[in-house]
């Protein structure tokens, strides 16, 4: 048996002749556990919030997204289109065009994104999470209707109870410039309003309409603006993406659900991460209480090293015990923490104790989502701090070496 694991081991449980070092290691002890229950049920509520959102907006938010690296449209009668269109992982394949256009209602103008995509495709985003008023749907009886999204919804006053008034979208006319009558250089057709979506950064100007309406709108009858592909259960996304931007080419460029909304999963890791280190120093200060700990262990253990010192002990072999026994009260705090941390989560999973305090949430209580990385990343951080402190506690109670010799 390692000699100082066995010292260090046996100094940890052993009662010590000062009581006040039981209670120090104990605040020790306790001071990790905490760090470490609050540092993995941080990470695990953010791991919720981010799987809450990508539920909320993967009916909108395909898993791959083609676009063109250059300009706004491209042809899709390309073999490698027809070979992606027709792969037997592809679930859904959904062809987009989408341009700013400018949108009247009553006396309101503003202007939004028109995104015209297939009406069938469109019954599949049907997301009742996200529609705050009215209802989804873009054709029925042989008639266009527009969902929209809360910018748009609310800067031109719609009301979806007036039947009557539609949205006027107007558009520039290609090929047409300084033309007698300024209405001849635009497009102008008009489609009723039938939903409106939640408020979300990402769909706030959006106009959601069939993509034969946005054809007409735009005068574009063969192009797309992109290409949006949801795979089969089970499909590596990553790995998908590679084989089918390699088959575009450098012309496209092939966005995975985080690349196609960058601010709202930047947003959501600098706040996990920004919170995570937050609590990374309440851990240094919890885990350097292990340098008072066993500073008074080395005073109250002077017999026992004094001995060891003259039975022939370096002074490595007593930095070493020090070092194991600072590493110790550190290893059981944070495994008792993550445990706890996982019980807490588990139960909050069950029952949801802890409420977002919005009645109007998507859900009412936090969402907890636990991932092996996270308990890893804590033991480690738990771990590289610990050892820190235990190094600086174990050097300081080794200068006294020669001291305690004299003492004997």
């Amino acid at each position: 048996m390692n000699t100082a694991a066995y010292i260090a081991k046996r100094y940890l449980f052993s009662k010590k002749s000062v009581n006040a070092i039981n209670v120090i290691s104990g605040i020790s002890m306790v001071g990790i556990l905490v760090s470490s229950a609050a540092l993995i049920l941080i990470l695990s509520a953010f791991n919720g919030l981010e799987d809450l959102i990508l539920r909320m907006y993967s009916s909108f938010t395909p898993e791959l997204r083609i676009e063109p690296a250059k300009g706004k449209v491209f042809k899709v009668d390309t073999t490698a289109i027809e070979q992606i269109r027709r792969s037997p992982i592809i679930n859904t394949y959904t062809e987009v065009l989408q341009e700013k256009v400018l949108l009247r209602y009553d006396d309101y103008q503003y202007i939004g994104l028109l995104k015209g995509i297939d009406p069938e495709a469109g019954e599949a985003m049907a997301n009742d999470s996200l529609i705050w008023d009215g209802r989804f749907s873009l054709h029925e009886d042989s008639t266009d209707f527009a969902v929209l999204g809360a910018a748009v919804y609310a800067n031109l006053g719609i009301s979806l109870k007036n039947r009557l008034t539609e949205i006027e979208v107007f558009s520039p006319r290609k090929g047409v410039r300084n033309a007698i009558n300024p209405a001849d250089e635009f497009i102008v057709r008009s489609i009723a309003p039938i939903g409106a979506l939640r408020q979300s950064q990402e769909f706030d100007d959006l106009i959601l309409v069939p993509l034969s309406f946005a054809r007409e709108m735009l005068g574009e009858y063969d192009d797309v603006s992109a290409i949006e592909i949801n795979l089969k259960p089970g499909i590596s996304v990553s790995s998908e993406q590679k084989k089918i931007s390699k088959l575009m080419g450098p012309s496209f460029i092939v966005k995975n659900r985080m690349q196609q909304h960058p601010a709202l999963y930047k947003l959501l890791n600098t706040e996990k991460w920004g919170v995570f280190f937050i609590l990374s120093f309440v851990l240094v200060i919890a885990a350097f209480n292990i340098v008072g700990s066993l500073t008074m262990l080395v005073i109250d253990k002077q017999k026992d090293m004094a001995v060891l010192n003259s039975l022939g002990a370096s002074r490595p072999l007593i930095r070493r015990i020090f070092f194991l026994e600072g590493m110790m009260i550190s290893l059981i705090g944070c495994l008792v923490g993550l445990i706890l941390g996982l019980l807490i989560g588990y139960l909050q999973q069950c029952y949801g104790f802890v409420k977002m305090g919005d009645e109007n949430m998507v859900t009412d209580a936090y969402p907890i989502v636990f991932r092996w990385p996270d308990f890893i990343l804590v033991f480690l951080t738990v771990v590289v701090v610990s050892g820190i402190a235990s190094a600086i506690s174990s050097r300081i109670s080794v200068k006294n070496v020669e001291q305690l010799r004299s003492a004997e």
